[in-house]
């Protein structure tokens, strides 16, 4: 591999790439019973003429323009167009309720929007009309407004398919992309709100190129070339948005785009991506469904994998033995190649972050020959910070950071950040912005250290640390993380600032009950020091989106749930 092109910006990249790999798969769907695609000459010919259509509806340089959608290849054809006429895109969760889409309309000052549906389309224009209504409105699917007539006002509806009628070569809208500058705005992208209102995080372009750059350095031992990725990660989500986008599209990707998770089972044996990124959840929950299927198996085919998953540790740890190592190929054969085969059988790596991988989990995969590449980041710095080279993985750390990127840890163990990958500022917020960088190094509130190799491990947040009344400091991220790797435990949160020991809210995996939860939690205390053990624990509901207490990405909003849950976690 070469080294990554110099592009001044993301817009001029995509161009350029168009103009590289004209008939290269570029993007692919399920549409109409079957999986369509989109080759790189058609993504450029349809963002121009997206570009032309927006400038023409009043769309102009500096203009915010939400854009909610699930993923599919419209939206990085919107995404395009409108920072190719140097409007700056905001990404909204498709999940947001009105209230959601409102704060963030406000706080933006956006007076546009490009929505997926006739649904979306509707709550974009109840949340509009909180504000004093927007200007312009652009849905892809079905007929705009129809669901809320009364709603659009003076809104100007376009339906997304009159954007994408010219057939005029690209080449007038790719010129223009390429006068703009890599410090110029790129994108707003909200952060996912576990505590307080969403800030909008200023990305400009140049954060952004940088994290692709410093990806591009770390896959470089899997020599990527002509891969297949699902996405499936919201878009609206700084991880999926940097990684799964423009990242991969720029080394020659195709991105299938996954029909829901209601489906990730069987897209994932019919796509048979090479990469993958993940939250930890999404491995947690595999490795639950694989274990309990492997408990209601006979004694025989119970001990074979029991075997296949020791030898599999025992390589991580250091080698097998003479024995080990003749029953090994079998062993895979027999029990690593059926677990593999679930994300499709050919898959190189799956990166896994936004949230805390619990090494045990970890560990699980690599010992099934499915390399975990855990990072770290956060939409501040574009978001990738650091992560492990796949061609030495330490698990229990974040990995090394990215090419590019400066670190160091301040006095009282906070991480702090440099490098091109810094975002300008949180938007119409100059003293939080002050707050959080100061002469130019970004304060994370993450609490880590690195070690001798320059792997970094993250303890915790700074604000997230527990007192208890005898003055021990104790992390939760760390203990929530040991227990949900328990098959019994799909979610936990942990309780304990001014007391004498700690609290678990957990919430059961499915066909468990109290009695298997207590177990878990038995065993989770034996592999945890006598300060950080749980004295009482309660299961509690499931914390969901929908109720509000996960974010869109599947982050616990643990202020919430501790306002919900306060009976329970004093009286537990």
């Amino acid at each position: 591999m070469e080294r990554y092109p110099h592009w001044p910006n993301l817009a001029a990249m995509m161009f350029g790439l168009a103009r590289s790999w004209p008939d290269k798969p570029m993007l692919r769907v399920f549409r109409e019973d079957g999986w369509q695609g989109v080759t790189w000459g058609r993504f450029a010919s349809m963002a121009a003429s997206a570009a032309r259509h927006l400038r023409a509806a009043g769309v102009s340089a500096g203009d915010r323009v939400v854009i909610a959608s699930e993923n599919r290849p419209e939206y990085p054809i919107a995404e395009t167009a409108l920072m190719a006429i140097r409007a700056v895109p905001v990404p909204a969760y498709t999940t947001n309720t009105v209230a959601d889409h409102a704060h963030v309309l406000r706080d933006s000052g956006a007076q546009a929007a490009i929505v997926s549906s006739e649904t979306l389309a509707a709550r974009l224009l109840a949340a509009g009309a909180q504000i004093g209504g927007l200007d312009l409105l652009v849905t892809m699917d079905g007929r705009p407004g129809r669901d809320a007539p009364e709603a659009a006002g003076k809104t100007r509806l376009l339906p997304w398919a009159e954007l994408v009628t010219d057939e005029l070569p690209p080449d007038d809208i790719a010129f223009e992309a390429a006068g703009i500058p890599p410090g110029a705005l790129a994108c707003l992208i909200y952060t996912s709100g576990t505590g307080g209102a969403p800030k909008g995080v200023m990305l400009p372009h140049r954060s952004i190129l940088s994290n692709c750059r410093g990806a591009f350095e770390l896959f470089r031992p899997l020599r990527l070339k002509d891969e297949v990725y699902l996405s499936f990660l919201p878009l609206s989500h700084s991880y999926e948005h940097t990684g799964g986008q423009f990242f991969l599209l720029s080394v020659g990707t195709e991105v299938v785009y996954a029909r829901g998770i209601e489906n990730m089972a069987s897209d994932l044996l019919t796509v048979r991506p090479t990469i993958m990124t993940v939250v930890p959840r999404i491995l947690e929950a595999i490795r639950s469904r694989v274990l309990g299927q492997m408990g209601r198996e006979t004694q025989w085919k119970r001990a074979l994998f029991d075997r296949a998953l020791a030898n599999g540790l025992r390589q991580l740890d250091g080698g097998l033995g003479i024995g080990g190592r003749i029953a090994d190929p079998l062993l895979d054969a027999l029990v690593r190649r059926r677990v593999r085969g679930r994300f499709g059988g050919r898959l190189k790596a799956a990166m896994s972050g936004g949230a805390r991988l619990e090494p045990e989990v970890g560990k699980f995969f690599q010992a099934m020959g499915i390399p975990v590449m855990q990072g770290y980041g956060q939409t501040e710095a574009g978001p990738v910070i650091s992560a492990n080279p796949p061609e030495a993985i330490r698990i229990d750390t974040v990995g090394r950071v990215l090419d590019g990127v400066e670190l160091r840890i301040a006095e009282d163990g906070e991480i702090l950040v440099r490098g091109d990958l810094v975002m300008d500022g949180y938007w119409g917020q100059p003293e939080a912005t002050r707050a959080v960088i100061q002469d130019g190094w970004l304060h994370t509130g993450d609490v880590g250290a690195l070690d001798a190799d320059g792997y970094l491990r993250i303890t915790d947040r700074k604000r997230d640390m527990i007192v208890l009344s005898g003055g021990e400091n104790v992390s939760p991220a760390k203990i929530e993380g040991m227990l949900m790797a328990e098959p019994e435990i799909a979610q936990a949160v942990v309780v304990g600032e001014g007391r004498s020991g700690l609290t678990a809210l957990v919430v059961a995996e499915q066909g468990f009950d109290d009695v298997a939860v207590s177990v878990a939690v038995s065993r989770a205390n034996l592999r945890l020091s006598v300060t950080e053990r749980i004295r009482r624990h309660r299961v509690v509901g499931a914390f969901t989106v929908e109720n509000g207490l996960l974010t869109p990405t599947h982050k616990i909003r643990r202020l919430l749930v501790l306002r919900e849950h306060a009976g329970h976690a004093v009286r537990a």
